[in-house]
């Protein structure tokens, strides 16, 4: 029981995410996309082919936020197994970015558009407008947690839970604000994969890179409760969003038990899970050189390529 309920709490890591985003220029493998990916050498785009498959429920998903960005109402036309489901959910995330979510949303975008002003990405607009800043960014930060730029276009989350001091962290904010946290990376992370595809007509996803090195225990159960709760709201409020999750590094003891809990997840998680080692990542002594160093930020995207092979991100083909 102990061995699930460290491997459920590592998984959970897939929620958090450090407010860099370094670009990277080392190729990320080719992604498999089905009949759509077909249009993409001929006429269309993939974005564009996506939108012409999905053209009559996206139709439908504009009457009910006629203000959400066609990219995220993609996402949402895809995700679902029937439209009824997908206009369902889709209500939801309005009356969230109308309600709860309003604050975070417009102090994401504000932050967004001072990084990007420059044509490239300044990080620290975004960094100082999170939730809590203050207290949470003095625990989550590049050496623990990154996000890094494939040359694809695609992000990809960079987590070592072993760096966080969760139990100090968590004494000094609520779970309530680390959610809220959490949820304004994805808010983040989503304008930026929303205009990555419709800049190159490339449908732009997340990658998870969880590195179990040096881990030795589950997380601080009020951290996992914060990851928990924002887990449950990735796939509603951000659908399609998410590409492979990779559990790098994981302790010999562990990987006995892979093929015993990995059934235990959803369908969805399971067709984008990955257990595999990452030597190249396991041998920095922390994450900060991905965002300063080219040549090793370089060197950790060609092991992702490697570790991916030639499907790459999978792309929901509702």
């Amino acid at each position: 029981m102990a061995i699930y309920s460290i491997m459920f709490a590592f998984l959970g890591l897939v929620s958090t995410a450090a407010l860099q985003v370094a670009h990277g220029t080392a190729r990320v493998a080719s992604v498999r996309r089905g009949a759509a990916s077909m249009q993409v050498a001929t006429k269309q785009t993939e974005v564009q082919s996506l939108l012409a498959k999905n053209s009559a429920l996206l139709k439908q998903l504009a009457a009910i936020g006629p203000d959400v960005p066609e990219m995220t109402r993609l996402r949402f036309a895809m995700a679902f197994p029937n439209a009824e489901e997908a206009k369902a959910n889709l209500r939801e995330l309005v009356v969230w970015r109308a309600g709860a979510g309003r604050s975070m949303v417009e102090s994401a975008a504000k932050a967004v558009a001072q990084a990007t002003a420059n044509g490239g990405w300044d990080n620290e607009p975004v960094r100082l407008a999170a939730p809590h800043a203050a207290v949470v960014n003095k625990f989550i930060t590049p050496k623990n947690v990154i996000s890094l730029s494939t040359a694809a276009g695609d992000l990809v989350y960079v987590i070592r839970a072993s760096a966080i001091d969760d139990k100090e962290m968590m004494s000094k904010v609520s779970v309530e604000q680390l959610t809220d946290f959490f949820l304004y990376v994805k808010e983040v992370h989503s304008l930026v994969v929303n205009a990555r595809s419709e800049r190159t007509g490339r449908f732009c996803q997340v990658m998870f890179a969880n590195d179990i090195t040096g881990t030795r225990k589950a997380p601080d159960p009020l951290f996992a409760k914060a990851l928990t709760a924002s887990s449950k709201s990735y796939e509603k409020l951000y659908p399609s969003m998410a590409g492979p999750t990779m559990i790098l590094n994981l302790p010999f003891i562990l990987q006995a038990f892979v093929g015993l809990f990995k059934p235990l997840f959803p369908k969805t998680v399971q067709a984008r899970l990955k257990f595999d080692s990452a030597p190249f990542l396991a041998k920095l002594e922390d994450l900060s050189r991905l965002a300063t160093d080219q040549k090793v930020r370089s060197g950790f995207l060609r092991e992702v390529d490697g570790l991916l092979g030639p499907m790459g991100v999978v792309t929901p083909t509702r």
